[in-house]
């Protein structure tokens, strides 16, 4: 498959621009990168960029700070990073260092990040607001606090200190919620992945199977895509798809079994988020597939509501009543479906929304309410459509033959002017979709 082209360092300058506009002239905003994270004792995990520091600078190295400075004649965007250091970067990877900063990622300004304490309280300096993400960084909270304390400090001089500190995400949050055409092209790339990956951990299934090789299976087509896992892979056999947040991927799938598989690619910072449940011998039993396709039943009816000026809420609300409906045909409710629905009865089997906001985080940012009002779809956004069921092997109110049954159908949806695009379409997705896959396979 054909990698879709790298966002251009134009598109990030554009983003830190449209930033500023809505910050005003008089602002000054604040992002440091992620820092590195101890796996155990001098070893660390991977490194992974913060996301909104990545959306605005396409950086990826950690011991940054990025300043946005509206209006400031010398250059807005000014980026600390670390300097060249050719021992370090024999051990550690080449750093862009002050030049590359300028010349690659398109910044007006850079220093090294030992200049911080020295420069931004110079920065801060005669703006009255202060735009940060309050709470993420407990030491660099502080050392933003000790910056803004200097300044107020010189007070007596005529100096001018900040006096407003503002969530960063209450701008940044509605920027990155609507995707633009080079986002798009590698959420698509991501959701072709992952489609592979699933396809691949399908055809390798059979009884007797270990999660763990079936996850292994997934995240080897990431790899070979340049990709890598956006989240932590959930293989659940049989019972285990009942946990909606299995970790283990440690027991055998046996025949009978069926396996759900949550897992997604990110590619170049972006997320896709699938999830299948298939039969790990190839046939759905009676129960498994009159389930599974009442999970299709509820997942379509959701769709049907991604349409630009529908209320986000209305898909969940379309998927609970088309699976309290189903529940109540099968046995598994009693009652009225209006009285089910109005006590939430249909929670014992289905705990959980019916999707998310999906792009640089699996779980993106972006409000779903506004005014206590669920938020009207607009083109651009993308989220998730994710219904599912969920009956304990222990629940004895219902027939033994339902019980231990956990089954979720997730793909990845893009709000356009006209119809809904399913970014994850190309993977089977009905029982007899399914079936044939595993059987061609």
């Amino acid at each position: 498959m054909k990698a879709p082209p790298a966002i251009p360092a134009a598109a990030y300058a554009r983003r830190r621009r449209q930033l500023m506009r809505m910050a005003g002239e008089d602002a000054i905003l604040v992002l440091p990168a992620a820092p590195e994270r101890i796996r155990s004792r001098d070893t660390h995990y991977p490194y992974r960029q913060d996301s909104d520091f990545a959306y605005l600078s396409g950086f990826p190295e950690p011991e940054a700070v990025l300043v946005l400075v509206p209006g400031r004649r010398h250059g807005e965007a000014i980026l600390f990073c670390r300097e060249r250091d050719p021992d370090r970067e024999a051990w550690d990877g080449p750093r862009a260092g002050q030049e590359g900063a300028v010349e690659r990622f398109g910044m007006d300004d850079a220093y090294p990040i030992a200049d911080l304490d020295e420069i931004l309280p110079g920065l801060l300096e005669g703006r009255s607001r202060v735009y940060y993400h309050f709470g993420r960084d407990a030491e660099f909270d502080l050392k933003l606090i000790g910056w803004v304390n200097r300044v107020r400090e010189q007070v007596r001089h005529g100096a001018q200190p900040p006096h407003e500190f503002l969530a960063l995400g209450h701008l940044l949050d509605e920027m990155r919620l609507f995707k633009s055409k080079d986002e798009l092209r590698l959420m698509q790339h991501a959701a072709t992945i992952s489609v592979a990956a699933h396809e691949a951990a399908m055809r390798a299934s059979r009884p007797g199977i270990r999660e763990y090789e079936l996850q292994a299976e997934i995240e080897r087509v990431f790899r070979g895509h340049d990709a890598e896992p956006a989240y932590g892979s959930i293989v659940g056999a049989g019972a285990n798809a009942c946990v909606l947040h299995y970790r283990a991927n440690n027991a055998a799938a046996r025949d009978g079994d069926l396996v759900l598989v949550d897992a997604g690619a990110e590619y170049r910072g972006y997320a896709a988020d699938i999830t299948r449940t298939f039969p790990v011998g190839g046939r759905f039993g009676k129960e498994q597939r009159a389930l599974h396709d009442l999970v299709g039943d509820a997942q379509a009816a959701a769709l049907a509501q991604a349409r630009a000026g529908v209320p986000y809420e209305a898909g969940h609300e379309a998927a609970v009543a088309t699976l309290t409906e189903g529940l109540l045909r099968l046995g598994l409710l009693k009652g009225s479906l209006r009285k089910n629905l109005a006590d939430g009865r249909y929670k014992r089997f289905y705990r959980h929304k019916t999707g998310h906001w999906l792009g640089m985080d699996v779980h993106d940012v972006g409000e779903y309410r506004i005014d206590g009002e669920s938020r009207l779809l607009e083109p651009g956004m993308v989220f998730t459509i994710e219904p599912g069921l969920y009956v304990a092997p222990d629940d004895t109110s219902v027939a033994a033959k339902w019980r231990g049954i956990g089954i979720r159908t997730e793909d990845d949806v893009l709000v356009t002017d006209d119809a809904p695009r399913v970014l994850t379409d190309a993977l089977a997705r009905s029982a007899d979709e399914i079936e044939a896959l595993m059987s061609a396979g």
